[in-house]
């Protein structure tokens, strides 16, 4: 079986850190699990880690800790080369970035709008979408 190469949007991750049975934790606990691959690049884990860490959220420095060490041994990192600028959000391109160098098969964001639907054959999908592809069974009936 192939993987499925995923890029994970930061609010998907927020929402998995604040809602423990929520459809963004179950995106993460695929994109976390094998066959799929969960790619990063350093602008990518530079925005997770400073917006899991805005006092906002109120995400307990524990699962803040837990999440990003997760991430850091268990995804795959990218270097993007090439600086896109494709989405409404401008702060969202090292997200199509980060996909575009991992050839990824979906990007997972909970904000569609800022995207294009596709950026050549990365699709973006909402965590519901991701599921319905990847694990229907989980989805919550």
């Amino acid at each position: 079986m192939l993987a499925l190469r995923l890029v994970v949007d930061t609010n998907v991750l927020v929402s998995a850190a604040l809602q423990q049975g929520s459809l963004a934790r179950t995106v993460l606990t695929i994109a976390l699990a094998r066959p799929a691959r969960l790619y990063v690049s350093q602008p990518v884990l530079d925005e997770y880690t400073e917006v899991l860490f805005r006092p906002e959220f109120d995400i307990p420095k524990g699962e803040r800790l837990r999440l990003l060490q997760l991430i850091q041994n268990r995804s795959f990192r990218v270097s993007s080369y090439r600086k896109l600028e494709v989405t409404s959000d401008p702060d969202d391109n090292i997200f199509i970035e980060c996909a575009d160098a991992a050839r990824a098969d979906y990007l997972v964001t909970g904000n569609r709008k800022h995207f294009p639907r596709y950026w050549k054959t990365t699709k973006v999908v909402t965590p519901r979408e991701l599921i319905e592809i990847a694990a229907p069974h989980l989805l919550p009936r």
